[in-house]
Order: C-alpha cells, then sequence, then structure tokens
C-alpha cells in the first residue's frame, strides 16, 4: 500500500499493535505522529534510528483530555493529517461484576473508550482540512460478544462500535472514513496477562485457560500483531476508499466468547 508522505496519528503505539502498525506506515512511506504513557518505550523509539525522521514519538497519558489537548497543541506545525488509529486499551479487571470496584469500571471505560473520543475529537479539525481520511478504532471480538468475567472491558469495546458507526455518518460527506477492527486473541505479553488472571479466578492452569480461549474460534489457534496490522494500512489506504461504519473482525472466526 502506498502512503507516501501521508501523515497519521498514533495513541498507546509504543509497542504491540500500536507499533506493528506504525511499522507498517513507515515501510509503505508514511510518517507517524505517536503517543504512549510509558516513558521508557518513547525514549526508545525516539533513540532508534529506524524510526529516525519517520516516527515522532511522544509521553501522554491518554486519560487526561488537557493532556491530549496540549499534545494536539504541540503538533501545530501539522495542518493536516490522513489518518488516526485510536488504539489505546487495557484489558481491566478479570472478575465478576459484583466483585468490580467502582475505580476498576471506570479506569476501564475512561482508557478504552474516553481517549477515543478525546483523540477523535481533535483529530477531525486535521482530517476535514485534508478533505479525506481515515479513521480506525481498535475494538475488539469482545465489542460483539458477551465477555463473562470481563464486563467493563465488554461494555468498552461495544461502545467502541457504536462510535465508530455514528462518526461514519457523520464524516462520511467529508470523504473521511471510520471503521473498527475487532481482534480476537492476540498473540503477546497483554494475552498471557490476560490467561494468567483468567487462570487465576478459576483457580486453574494457564495451558487450561489457553486451550480454552484458543478453542473458541474456527480456526483454533490466536492471531499475530501484523495480522491486525496489515488490515489497519488497507484501511488506511485509497484501496478502502468506500469502506466505512465497519467492525471488521480479525480473530480465526470467533464462535463464542465462554
Amino acid at each position: 500500500m502506498n502512503l507516501k508522505n501521508k501523515k497519521y496519528i498514533i495513541s498507546a503505539a509504543a509497542d504491540g499493535i500500536g507499533l506493528s502498525i506504525t511499522k507498517k506506515i513507515i515501510e509503505s512511506g508514511g510518517k507517524v505522529y505517536l503517543s504512549d504513557i510509558d516513558q521508557k518505550k518513547i525514549d526508545y523509539i525516539n533513540s532508534n534510528k529506524e524510526f529516525k525522521n519517520k516516527v515522532y514519538a511522544t509521553q501522554l497519558d491518554s486519560n487526561n483530555f488537557d493532556a491530549v489537548k496540549n499534545y494536539f497543541l504541540s503538533l501545530k506545525s501539522i495542518k493536516k493529517i490522513d489518518g488516526l488509529i485510536n488504539n489505546v486499551g487495557i484489558a481491566g479487571p478479570t472478575k465478576n461484576l459484583d466483585k468490580i470496584n467502582i475505580e476498576e469500571w471506570k479506569k476501564t471505560i475512561d482508557t478504552n473508550l474516553n481517549s477515543h473520543f478525546y483523540f477523535s475529537k481533535l483529530s477531525i479539525p486535521l482530517l476535514k482540512k485534508n478533505k479525506s481520511g481515515s479513521i480506525i478504532n481498535i475494538s475488539s471480538t469482545a465489542g460483539l460478544y458477551g465477555f463473562p468475567q470481563r464486563t467493563p472491558y465488554a461494555a468498552s469495546k461495544w461502545a467502541i462500535i457504536g462510535l465508530t458507526k455514528s462518526l461514519a455518518m457523520e464524516l462520511g460527506k467529508f470523504k473521511i472514513r471510520v471503521n473498527a477492527i475487532c481482534p480476537g486473541s492476540v498473540n503477546g505479553d497483554r494475552m498471557k496477562r490476560v490467561i494468567k488472571a483468567k487462570a487465576d479466578l478459576l483457580n486453574t492452569t494457564f495451558k487450561k485457560i489457553k486451550n480454552e480461549f484458543e478453542s473458541m474460534t474456527s480456526m483454533k489457534s490466536f492471531v499475530n500483531q501484523e495480522d491486525i496490522s496489515s488490515i489497519a494500512i488497507y484501511l488506511l489506504s485509497d484501496e478502502s476508499k468506500s469502506i466505512s461504519g465497519q467492525s471488521i473482525s480479525v480473530d480465526g472466526n470467533t464462535e463464542r466468547m465462554s
């Protein structure tokens, strides 16, 4: 996909899916303005020759609207952008609903939903100046199914689907497309933590829970970060110029969530 000289903002992109998307964008000729809460990872990116003059990384707490607003003010030299990827997200607590405390609930919603609102709100004027563009919201297959013991996470990911479809309707007349990617279980440290939390809750083994997660898909396996980033690049490119308001699963076909 040719993204030469195009500019993209990505939240929570210092590792995982966000960094995988970043790498594919710069391989395709684009530039990335990324943020992340982890200062060490930001420092690594800014000192890595692979990213020099291609990726501009800033430490940022995406839950804080004033901080996000100041971040966009710091990008004032950018007159317009070609795309936004809302990638912020946490797993949230693994508990039955009546055991979840208020702060755990609020933190999950603030991180997984409100951050998408902040970045979208401030990116839309830059996309309108471009007279076209693409917004990608990273949801989850949990945004399409119920997910016991992960209710705040599922609720936030369902909300992202609603945000996506509504924004697609609002922005279509400006030739701005809005889509959601719904990853299934993705190989990596985060998925390992999710599996461990559920194994601890149910007093069983890591291997048993991992096998259960794999059995929930038709392909009986997890997906990789690169599977997600490949779809993201397609949705950012002109090849998908007529695709908007869609929730695209990359999950090996989830059959159930429990």
